[in-house]
């Protein structure tokens, strides 16, 4: 099993390029396993995790509704914003400037061949990672993500998840508000959860700007912790 994860921070990209670039690492990844499992070659498989920042856009998962979008396209260019339908789970959400979104390209058979195990860490890892800013963060039941005030009428969610597995390999992930302008929120059913909000880190902690270099230093500990793997550049 490799439990060795090639990091790539890719700075700001737009979503597509970065779908586009997601769906050759999956495919080359799936290629080995297929030509492992018809040729009996062995080969050892890659994983990969990127970083990104996105320029403001929303996507749509396979489950979501178009009605939670509450937008119209000409609405979307004023704002200067993009939207996509996805091939991830979950419903909309939204990408944009202070939010780090994380896109782990994992073989689970090198790892655990667990899909609810997989996001539970996932949501795990983001949970130590706010732990370390003094915040109480919890999954809130039947909904994927991490929250602040589960079972209270302030109950706001700070990082949302999606993924896609094919053959035990992932693709997508996860989309944590550090720094991010939440007005752009206002424009969908986040998630497609009426009544609950949306907050950042920088917010909860009353400052106007979090280090989101620090932030990923810190995703990236716990994941290899929780994973038992190693990064490498």
């Amino acid at each position: 099993m490799n439990k060795t994860i090639q990091l790539q921070d890719l700075g700001t990209k737009d979503f597509k390029e970065t779908w586009d670039y997601q769906e050759t690492l999956f495919k080359a990844v799936l290629d080995t396993k297929i030509k492992n499992r018809r040729e009996g070659a062995g080969l050892a498989t890659d994983n990969h995790f990127l970083f990104v920042e996105h320029p403001h856009v929303y996507t749509l998962g396979k489950s979501g509704h178009l009605s939670n979008l509450l937008l119209s396209e000409a609405q979307l260019a004023e704002k200067g914003a993009t939207f996509y339908k996805i091939n991830r789970g979950g419903d909309i959400t939204y990408h944009g400037p202070g939010q780090i979104v994380g896109y782990p390209i994992l073989d689970l058979d090198n790892f655990f061949t667990d899909i609810h195990k997989y996001l539970r860490f996932l949501e795990e890892v983001i949970i130590l990672t706010l732990a370390e800013y003094g915040l109480d963060t919890e999954r809130s039941p039947g909904e994927t993500g991490v929250w602040l005030g589960v079972g209270t009428p302030f109950a706001r969610k700070i990082c949302a998840m999606g993924v896609r597995a094919s053959r035990w390999v992932t693709m997508h992930g996860f989309a944590l508000n550090v720094n991010a302008d939440l007005g752009y929120f206002d424009n969908i059913i986040p998630c497609g959860i009426k009544g609950k909000a949306v907050t950042t880190l920088n917010n909860e902690l009353g400052i106007a700007i979090v280090d989101e270099k620090e932030v990923k230093a810190k995703i990236l500990k716990h994941f290899s912790v929780l994973f038992e793997a190693t990064f490498i550049v």
